[in-house]
């Protein structure tokens, strides 16, 4: 009884859609207005009640994968609503808790890396685009296949550093290659790309040799905090800040400006908040250990403290949304698939960390942010507008 009055306060002001809950006493009740329910939520057993009181969100993502919470209708619609509603408990501060201090030394960070991306290549393969790459695309058109818009993302991201053939780039978190190999072939520039993933950084290096790139392009399995004193043109760093945790982030920042030349230019792209930094108890337990969404002034304040001149800011909050959309489509067209080779739980993680990831960048929770940068205010000027950003290379390095 105590945890149904418990329940019934912890739902009643959590949804701004109609939400029909199915208790595990074979009652019902519909939260968030009036109307046909958009979602129903069945608790196939009671969620001990002190787990929702430690932490909700930990609590509420473990009983979804196990079963004891079947979602029927849209999890990212049940989620964007419970963002958008000011009293439920994504919002209300009886429910927030202090996440237990991440470690991020540079054996920490390889294990936390690893733990994700060394799922292996065949599993991402089956849901990303053909080019592999596992960060925020960028939708020119509406009608933009997520291939096009990931490629109009690399290149975008690419053209926005006004890049010379001949000088250097370093891909800090260089993924499955895409980015680092677009400069390389249709840009003329000498890459680097450095990645913890074993996984990532055995892709890139064949692909390295199926290219014939082997003078102008060069993979390595290293951490960001062990280059030395080598120096770049450019620097280009995408969905990497979200992964070195609140303590090192301003090492961070300084090891771009570090690996910068005078008057270099960066882009860094990752997920951050305008509300301010936040951690998330299940996140960080099931897909990302050790992640931490740092926020909008949080970022900056480190960038400027590195040394750093901010020359442009361009959020993609939306373009992220249709990603994980999208994403989440592909994953559930081949979730039998993934059922046989993982199993249940496994899927039901996955499709919950899409669709909630989707909700997020929806109800505007996080947002993804591309920032420019430079190292010193003279010397090597971009244009005076935006329109170089947008043309396209004249021609490609290899033909």
């Amino acid at each position: 009884m105590l945890d149904k009055t418990f329940y019934k306060t912890f739902l009643s002001h959590s949804f701004n859609i109609p939400v029909r809950v199915n208790y595990w006493d074979g009652t019902s009740d519909v939260y968030g207005g009036d109307g046909t329910p958009e979602v129903t939520v069945t608790f196939n057993e009671v969620v001990p009640v002190r787990s929702l009181t430690r932490n909700a969100s930990l609590a509420l993502g473990e009983a979804v994968m196990d079963g004891r919470i079947e979602i029927n209708g849209s999890i990212q619609k049940l989620i964007e609503s419970a963002y958008e509603s000011a009293d439920s408990f994504f919002n209300n501060s009886k429910f927030k808790k202090f996440m237990p201090k991440q470690s991020h030394n540079e054996s920490h960070s390889k294990q936390d890396i690893q733990s994700h991306y060394d799922v292996g290549n065949d599993f991402y393969e089956l849901w990303l685009d053909p080019t592999l790459t596992y960060s925020c695309a960028y939708f020119e058109h509406d009608d933009d296949t997520l291939e096009q818009a990931q490629m109009n993302k690399v290149r975008h991201i690419i053209q926005k550093l006004d890049p010379q053939p001949g000088k250097r780039l370093l891909d800090i978190g260089c993924g499955w290659g895409t980015l680092m190999l677009t400069a390389a072939k249709e840009y003329g520039l000498k890459v680097t790309g450095i990645t913890l993933s074993q996984e990532q950084y055995d892709l890139v290096k064949q692909r390295i040799i199926d290219d014939n790139l082997q003078d102008v392009a060069e993979v390595r399995l290293e951490d960001y905090r062990e280059l030395g004193n080598e120096t770049w043109d450019y620097i280009t760093s995408v969905g990497m800040f979200e992964h070195v945790g609140k303590e090192n982030l301003g090492e961070y920042f300084q090891c771009v400006a570090k690996y910068l030349t005078q008057n270099g230019v960066a882009l860094i792209h990752g997920i951050t908040r305008q509300q301010g930094g936040a951690t998330n108890a299940w996140m960080d337990k099931y897909i990302f250990p050790g992640g931490y969404v740092p926020g909008l002034t949080e970022n900056i304040e480190h960038m400027i403290d590195a040394g750093l001149q901010l020359d442009d800011m361009e959020p993609l909050r939306r373009h992220y949304q249709r990603t994980t959309e999208m994403w989440d489509q592909n994953f559930n067209a081949h979730r039998d698939e993934i059922v046989a080779h993982f199993d249940e739980r496994f899927a039901r993680m996955w499709d919950l960390y899409l669709q909630a990831s989707a909700a997020s960048f929806q109800s505007g929770n996080i947002d993804v942010i591309q920032f420019l940068l430079t190292k010193g205010a003279s010397g090597h000027v971009l244009p005076m507008t935006r329109d170089y950003m947008y043309d396209q290379p004249s021609a490609t390095a290899n033909e």
